[in-house]
Formats: C-alpha cells, sequence, structure tokens
C-alpha cells in the first residue's frame, strides 16, 4: 500500500512541477513579447493621450456650466490669440453671457461681460485680487502695491490718497503745460519734415503721455533723455503684457524684453526717490512732483513721532492728516512704475482716440475751442485747475471718449480661493483667472441711447452723469483707480491746450475706426495725423 501511495504521489508532484512550468513558460513568452513590442514612442503616446485627457477633463471640471468652448486645443488653448488679440473676437465672447471662459497653457480664465457680473468682482475683495496679467509678477514685483490685500494696501492706499487732492493737483499743472508745449513744437516739426503729410502718431503720443507722466511722478529728477528711454524701456514692458503668457521667462522673447526693461525702469526711478529724499530734506523745499509731495507726508510723519516718543503734547492742527511709514526707495520706484503703466497706456490711448474723433467732427472741436477761448483769451498764460472745472464741454469730450472707447477693457484679476457666483449657479476655483470687462457696462443701450455713436451732449443735456453704476472706466470697490481724476483733468488740459494752439488734420483711412488691441486699444491704422502752429488772432472758431 505504501508502494502505491508513493507512487501515487511521485506521479502527482511531476504534474504539478510540469503544470508550473508550462505556466511559467507562457507567462515567459506573454512578457517577452510584450517588452519585445514596447518602444519609446508607444510609451510616449500612451502618457501623451494620458495627458491630453487629464487636460481635457481638467478643462471640463473648470468649465462647468458656463459659455466656453466645448474642447480645448490640448495644453496651450487659444494662445495664438492672446499673442495676436482681436478686439472682434474678445466682443463675441462678452456675448457670449455673463460668464464665459477659455484655458490657455496651465491658466483658466473666467470672463465676467455684463455690468452687473463685472461689479461682483470687482467687490469682492475677499476672494479674488488684482493681478493685471499673467506675467505682471514678474515685471512689476510681487510685492507691488497693486498686488497687496488687506490691511497692507489699505496701509499703502492711505498714504497714495493726499498725492491726488485738489492741492496736490494744482502743483502738477505747470510742469504738465511745460512738456505739452515741448511735444506740440515736435508734432508741427515732424509733419513740416514729411512735407506737411500725415503720418502715424500713436507712438509720439504714447512718448508724450510718457514725458507727462514722468515729470508729474519724478518732476525734474528725470532728463529729457531719461524719458525718452522710458518711454522705450515701457513699449517692451507693455508687449510683454499680454493676458496669458507661456508659463517660463525664455529668452530673447517678449516677456524677457519686458523683465530687462523693467529693471532698468525700477532702477531709474529709485534714483529719482535718492535724489528726490535728499532735496525735501533741504530747508524751505516745496514738492513740485508726485515723490516730493509723498516724501514730505513721510518726513512730517516722522518728526510728529519723534515729537510723541520725546513725551512731547503735540496740537491736534499740527498732527499730520494721516500718520505713514518710511517707505523705501525701491519701494517708491515700483509704486510709481505702476502709476506710469497705468496712466502711460490708458492715457496715451485716450489722447489718440479724442484727437481722431474730434478731428473727424470738427463742429465739436470748435466748440471746443469757443470754450477754451472765452475762459482762457490768452493761449499763452498758465492753465489753471479753476479753468479746467469750468471747461464743461471739453470735459463732456473727455468722458464720451472714455465711455466710447474705453482705454482699458478688462481688469484681470485672481482668484484667492473658491469663488461660488450664485447669479450663475457657478463656483471660480482658486488660482484661477477672472476678468471683469467694461466694454457691455459702457455701452449698453438701455443706459446710454444710441451707445455706438459718439455723443459728448449726454454729458450736458442727457443722464449719463447719472450712470454711476455703468461707468466702469475707473474700476469700482478697493481697488478702483486712484489717479481717476488726475487723468480726467490732465486729458481736458491736453485737449484744451492742443486746440487753443495747434491745428490738426486726420487722415480717414479703411481701419480708422477699427480697434487694436495693445493692452490698451488704439486705432488700428496707428493714427495718421498732420499738425502746425496756429498763427496769431486765429482762433479756429466758426464765424
Amino acid at each position: 500500500m505504501a508502494s502505491v501511495m508513493e507512487a501515487f504521489n511521485a506521479s502527482a508532484t511531476a504534474y504539478a512541477n510540469a503544470r508550473e512550468a508550462t505556466i511559467l513558460a507562457t507567462d515567459s513568452s506573454l512578457i517577452s513579447n510584450i517588452v519585445n513590442n514596447v518602444n519609446i514612442f508607444s510609451v510616449f503616446f500612451t502618457l501623451f493621450a494620458i495627458a491630453v485627457a487629464y487636460d481635457q477633463v481638467t478643462y471640463w471640471r473648470l468649465k462647468a456650466n458656463i459659455a466656453g468652448e466645448p474642447l480645448k486645443i490640448p495644453f496651450v488653448g487659444p494662445f495664438h490669440e492672446s499673442v495676436k488679440p482681436s478686439f472682434e473676437k474678445y466682443y463675441a465672447k462678452w456675448l457670449t453671457g455673463p460668464l464665459s471662459c477659455v484655458s490657455v497653457f496651465h491658466k483658466f480664465v473666467i470672463i465676467a461681460s455684463t455690468r452687473d457680473m463685472a461689479r461682483k468682482i470687482f467687490n469682492s475683495p475677499t476672494y479674488v485680487k488684482p493681478c493685471v496679467v499673467d506675467v505682471a509678477h514678474k515685471l512689476l514685483r510681487a510685492e507691488n502695491w497693486v498686488f497687496l490685500d488687506g490691511k497692507a494696501h489699505v496701509e499703502y492706499r492711505k498714504g497714495l490718497n493726499g498725492l491726488f487732492t485738489r492741492q496736490a493737483l494744482e502743483t502738477y499743472l505747470p510742469g504738465q503745460q511745460e512738456v505739452y508745449r515741448d511735444y506740440f513744437q515736435e508734432f508741427c516739426d515732424i509733419t513740416s519734415r514729411n512735407d506737411g503729410a500725415p503720418k502715424p502718431f500713436v507712438y509720439m503720443f504714447r512718448e508724450l503721455m510718457c514725458a507727462v507722466s514722468c515729470r508729474t511722478f519724478v518732476g525734474h529728477y528725470m532728463s529729457r533723455e531719461g524719458v525718452k528711454q522710458i518711454a522705450d524701456d515701457y513699449y517692451n514692458i507693455t508687449a510683454a503684457m499680454e493676458l496669458v503668457n507661456f508659463p517660463i521667462i525664455i529668452p530673447y522673447t517678449k516677456t524677457w524684453y519686458g523683465k530687462k526693461a523693467a529693471d532698468q525702469v525700477i532702477e531709474a526711478f529709485s534714483n529719482c526717490a535718492a535724489k528726490a529724499r535728499v532735496r525735501m530734506r533741504q530747508k524751505g523745499a516745496q514738492p513740485e512732483c508726485i515723490i516730493d509731495r509723498w516724501l514730505l507726508q513721510q518726513m512730517e510723519s516722522e518728526r510728529y513721532r519723534e515729537r510723541i516718543a520725546k513725551g512731547e503734547e503735540v496740537p491736534d492742527e499740527e498732527k499730520p492728516q494721516q500718520l505713514l511709514r518710511n517707505f523705501s526707495d525701491y519701494e517708491i520706484s515700483m509704486t510709481v512704475m505702476t502709476f506710469l503703466f497705468a496712466s502711460q497706456d490708458a492715457t496715451s490711448s485716450a489722447c489718440s482716440w479724442i484727437m481722431q474723433l474730434l478731428a473727424d467732427r470738427p463742429e465739436m472741436l470748435a466748440k471746443v475751442r469757443e470754450e477754451g477761448l472765452r475762459i482762457r483769451p490768452d493761449p499763452r498764460s498758465d492753465v489753471t485747475l479753476e479753468m479746467l472745472e469750468n471747461m464743461h464741454w471739453t470735459r463732456a469730450c473727455v468722458k464720451e471718449t472714455l465711455r466710447y472707447r474705453p482705454p482699458v477693457i478688462m481688469v484681470p484679476y485672481l482668484v484667492k480661493k473658491d469663488f461660488h457666483i450664485p447669479e450663475s449657479n457657478y463656483t471660480a476655483k482658486k488660482g484661477s483667472m477672472i476678468i471683469p470687462s467694461t466694454w457691455l457696462s459702457l455701452h449698453d443701450p438701455e443706459v446710454y441711447s444710441d451707445p455706438d455713436t459718439y455723443d459728448p451732449e449726454r454729458w450736458i443735456s442727457g443722464n449719463a452723469e447719472e450712470q454711476g453704476k455703468n461707468w466702469l472706466v475707473f474700476g469700482t470697490g478697493p481697488h478702483y483707480c486712484i489717479g481717476q481724476t488726475y487723468a480726467v483733468l490732465n486729458l481736458i488740459c491736453l485737449l484744451h491746450m492742443m486746440a487753443s494752439e495747434l491745428e490738426w488734420t486726420h487722415e480717414i483711412t479703411p481701419t480708422s475706426e477699427q480697434i487694436r488691441v495693445f493692452a490698451t486699444i488704439f486705432p488700428m491704422d496707428d493714427l495718421r495725423l498732420s499738425f502746425r502752429q496756429k498763427v496769431d488772432g486765429e482762433t479756429g472758431v466758426a464765424a
């Protein structure tokens, strides 16, 4: 019996071993076939397909129920539209719904197009903060005041409010007029050298507004040559400020040149701040520009704190209106840089459209001249703030230009934490970019009758002044434009002085009314103008 069992066990063991050997051989053959058929390309395409699927699913998850393309171009999205922005495509996107979206590279972008949706974004600092554009933190510096939030932002803004009071604005006017007259002569010389023929003037207006802004912000601490260099640098900075850029700065690209230019501008303005600091400590020094005034307020605050520290009882009337901390030259430089970024781009856009719109409407320009002649009969006399405040028709032309062709059509914000928007039953996820648009609000036919017509009269006899909710030219909420009064008065001054001292002609082309987007908006044909000085006794007012 034992021998029978031993034989059975031996045969069973042999069978089991043979079966395992067969299985192992089969598995080895299968694995060998798989390995032999795998190559680097099949691995790559498999991983690529997984990545594409993940990118698409992520887009669908972030898009949810709002308007947007059903499918995303893998990884890059509509990057070509960011490189060459088209106003017509932006406008079509605004019309798709209160909220719409695109996804470019790593950035998911939500667009708020209606007045109420735009205002909701502007007024939600708990959930969003300004980011300008995706690359702005690298160019303007992440610690710049425009990107600050909460208490830090309030502290900065508290010190800046005093730089745009009525008294302060009055002190900036002489320098602005000096710059304008210098450039008026240059405009006429350019036309003369061109044998009186029109030529594009958009870039000269950019330089002009850079020069007048620099005079306002840093006074005589920067030379005319320095201003021209800043204007060139700012062109590179603006060119780099595309809505969405490649995630990293690549050498010899627009963002690379923009970063180099921004570094140079920061250094130039830091030098101006250092010079101003020395001058304003001298006895009897009076502020002539914004950094003078800002440093003076800091010094007054410092002296007050020193008196308190010594135990002195300081009368209330000797206490500074705002107690400011001391800001470094670098901090002042970053702030001036953002002032110039806002003023130079926006006002160069606005003044370009003003010159075109009024040249093409001579009856409106004649009213500007008539008003100017009545308020300031001698064009060689100084322009005062009171004069500008009484130029109601000129102001109406400026405000209508800002409505009809708003320089800033979108204001990018970054979502700080998940932001539920019940009006659209949508939640904007943390890290997304959300962009209020101003165009539809300023062209709302229920608020502005015949909104696509340029009509300054709506600001005189109409109710345009009452439409505060739609007036989003300078934003709203805690980050509204701090220099809006300065910007409007500056444009009134420019238009009045130019109408009083110059004659200009606009060459209308098929693309004059078309819009080119370059951070702000400009005439597509770059504004072909010719200029000449008025002769003594010439008013330009219809008899």
